[in-house]
């Protein structure tokens, strides 16, 4: 098929070459000329572990980016996969989707075949329906039903897994109200189901059943790590090791082992974004959605206690301080989120000499910090350092050992379970 995807931000890019390696004409469109020129050379925007084996396999073929909606004029779907921000108050601003929804619409006046409008991005039920089609329309004097139909396609790709998430699914969701979108989607889904993954579930629902389902996913998956955290912060101050309990509790079918790792909490674009989303949603609704604000405020504390455990063993104001990781998780660059945010301003809050490493996001991050100092190794970050945080668990920084020998005060607080407890550094784990 002939496919158009809007946006290439960390999901559009993705799926842009992943469909293009199921074999899919794909045009990516993006109002950045660097990203596009980027793309067209063969090189991702982004760092996602596989992606860029594929852009630079489909760039010039099967893939092709341009700044220019009219490209997409003989696609025969558009993917939708823009951002859409947190307002103040924690609800989607949808300008950027609806501005792009409105060029598409103009765009699509020029032709007379009928389109389907697939919405990626992650919004609240109704936007599709009520904010999306509507500004098609408006765009190019278009009618819903005839010229064009609406759809929704949430997607469940983890940064630093998502190409592997994209060919291996545990779901695809179709929200559709009409044959000839459910019928558009299925073809353009069929071959990554015959791709040896006749055992997915395709869940065909409504527009607004797809859209709530995304939310629902991230806000139990988020609330399932904040209790987790929660628990072991308790367990923490009973001298209890967490990761016994959750190791037993995990054996409980109706549990389940994943995501019962007690740490410093979540990061990244989404879980912050959709819960507090979904949550502003519900209060627009009249309804007080308490857990899923404790689910939030917990996440918030947590970089707190890491702090106040390296507090108990050291003064470090005026004291070199290695933060060990900057992304919110291993296998990406990004740091919308990330917990080193707050434990570098807490640092930076006590006068301490902030030495950071990670071994692909210090550039981003430099954008932020500019005035702290960047490592080029997890070794060279300790030296000297009176304190070390461990905020990411990269594999380079699990494997340190010896070099907490080369610290002024072999202080080690460990966020994420990362590092060995031995005699010779003293160790506090964050729940546990």
């Amino acid at each position: 098929m002939r496919v158009s995807i809007v946006g290439s931000g960390y999901v559009g890019t993705t799926i842009a070459a992943c469909f293009a390696d199921l074999g899919h004409e794909v045009v990516n469109i993006d109002i950045d000329e660097s990203i596009v020129e980027q793309l067209n050379a063969g090189t991702p925007p982004i760092h996602e572990p596989g992606l860029a084996d594929l852009v630079s396999t489909h760039a010039g073929d099967r893939l092709t980016a341009s700044t220019d909606y009219e490209d997409l004029l003989d696609t025969e779907v558009t993917f939708l996969a823009l951002p859409t921000p947190s307002n103040e108050d924690g609800s989607n601003d949808t300008s950027i989707i609806e501005a792009a929804a409105e060029t598409l619409g103009a765009t699509l006046a020029a032709t007379s075949d009928r389109h389907l409008v697939v919405v990626k991005s992650t919004v609240v039920p109704g936007t599709t329906e009520t904010v999306v089609a509507p500004a098609v329309e408006a765009g190019g004097d278009l009618t819903r039903g005839e010229d064009f139909e609406v759809a929704m396609n949430p997607e469940f790709l983890r940064e630093g897994t998502a190409v592997e998430d994209f060919r291996h699914p545990d779901k695809i969701v179709f929200g559709t109200d009409t044959a000839f979108a459910g019928d558009r989607l299925n073809a353009v889904f069929d071959p990554l189901v015959d791709a040896s993954n006749a055992d997915t579930a395709v869940v065909e629902t409504g527009i607004r059943e797809a859209e709530m389902i995304k939310y629902a996913n991230n806000a139990f998956l988020a609330s399932k790590v904040s209790l987790i955290n929660e628990l072991g912060n308790i367990c923490k101050a009973y001298d209890v090791d967490s990761y016994e309990v959750a190791d037993a509790i995990g054996l409980d079918d109706r549990i389940g082992a994943r995501f019962l790792r007690s740490g410093l909490g979540w990061g990244g674009s989404c879980f912050l974004k959709d819960v507090s989303a979904i949550a502003a949603a519900g209060r627009a609704k009249g309804y007080d959605p308490v857990m899923l604000d404790a689910a939030v405020t917990v996440n918030d504390r947590q970089p707190v206690q890491l702090l106040s455990l390296m507090d108990r063993h050291v003064d470090v104001a005026g004291e070199r301080v290695a933060v060990l990781g900057l992304s919110f998780k291993p296998g990406t660059d990004d740091i919308r989120n990330a917990r080193s945010i707050p434990v570098i301003e807490g640092l930076l809050e006590r006068d301490a000499t902030v030495v950071a490493y990670d071994p692909v996001a210090s550039d981003r991050m430099r954008e932020q910090f500019p005035d702290i100092e960047y490592a080029d190794s997890p070794e060279a970050a300790v030296d000297g350092a009176a304190a070390a945080l461990v905020v990411t668990e990269w594999d380079e920084i699990a494997a340190l050992d010896d070099a907490f020998d080369t610290m002024a005060t072999p202080v080690v607080v460990d966020g994420r379970r990362a590092i060995d407890r031995r005699d010779g550094i003293i160790y506090e784990g964050l729940t546990w």
